[in-house]
């Protein structure tokens, strides 16, 4: 039984994975802020998911964390995670300790990528296809999996693409850049463009926009176009199979899937070659309420996955 744990911003997850495959159920608790707190969520998760299997926590023959921030998957060292109050913290070598069984760290968003790539191979059957998994939460990036493996790149950054200008005359990125892609399609963005009171920015945001108001349309459709532009970018730099969209934003459904195919099919109304690739086929959005970072962290404790 292999453990997979999601340590987010405001809640820790964890799902563990059984020899055939099957999910146990999953396991939700308030994250801590700062190295002692996350470590004690942690062990918390650690202490129930064991009470729920019925076994010592010694007993999983594996254990992986998904981490915001910057992650060296070689030593398990979370090197920065503002959004948790890290600087520095040897999460996988001090639970490793603790518990007596081997503990992978990996980057949140890559660990959600292996979660996508693993629901879409119990779909259709196949483990190796190539898929990138694009996240838009509060900021933007994506997971790269090619061939079956987990693409780091040779300084930890394969993915950023939130980061990549679209625009030198842009906004002001929170990387220093102008005009990223994270400030277009991102929660943040949303944020900036559609100032509101309402607890959920882009649900009233879309929800606004189809009732016509002509505001909340034009902010729409500045945010499609941007998470289309991710795609695009995504398909013609990779060439995945699939472009799997989560993250926090994913909860609007079907309005942001049929919304980036309409953007992406007139894109390609207007030019035969992306026409040829048939972007708006190759994108989906993640099921609501699959834990594809815990599924993901679970996947990355595989001895198979540790020198990918």
């Amino acid at each position: 039984m292999r453990l997979g744990i999601d340590i987010g911003g405001t809640k820790t997850a964890a799902v563990a994975i059984g020899a055939d495959g099957e999910l146990s159920d999953l396991v939700r608790l308030p994250t801590g802020f700062g190295g002692p707190a996350v470590l004690s969520t942690a062990r918390q998760v650690v202490r129930r998911m064991s009470e729920l299997a019925g076994v010592d926590a010694s007993s999983f023959d594996s254990i992986g964390i998904g981490i915001p921030g910057a992650v060296d998957t070689a030593t398990g060292r979370v090197e920065h995670a503002v959004n948790l109050g890290l600087e520095g913290l040897d999460l996988g070598p001090r639970l490793s300790a603790e518990l007596g069984v081997g503990v992978r760290v990996e980057n949140d968003v890559k660990a959600a990528a292996l979660g996508a790539h693993h629901l879409l191979g119990v779909a259709d059957g196949v483990t190796a296809h190539s898929m990138a998994y694009l996240n838009l939460g509060t900021g933007l990036a994506a997971g790269i999996v090619l061939n079956g493996e987990l693409l780091r790149g040779g300084h930890g950054v394969a993915g950023e693409i939130g980061h990549i200008p679209v625009d030198p005359a842009g906004v002001l990125c929170s990387c220093g850049q102008r005009g990223c892609l994270e400030t277009l399609a991102s929660g943040s963005a949303i944020t900036r463009m559609w100032p509101t009171e309402h607890p959920l920015p882009a649900r009233e945001l879309f929800d606004l926009a189809e009732s016509g108001d002509p505001r909340a349309v034009e902010v729409r459709e500045q945010f499609l176009r941007g998470a289309a532009s991710a795609v695009r970018l995504l398909a013609l730099t990779t060439d995945v199979d699939d472009i799997v969209i989560g993250g926090g934003l994913a909860a609007l459904g079907e309005p942001l899937l049929l919304g980036v195919r309409r953007i992406l099919n007139e894109w390609s109304g207007d030019s035969a070659f992306l026409a040829s690739t048939d972007l708006a086929d190759r994108v989906q959005v993640i099921p609501l309420g699959f834990p594809a970072a815990a599924v993901g962290a679970a996947l990355v404790g595989e001895p198979s996955w540790q020198n990918s």
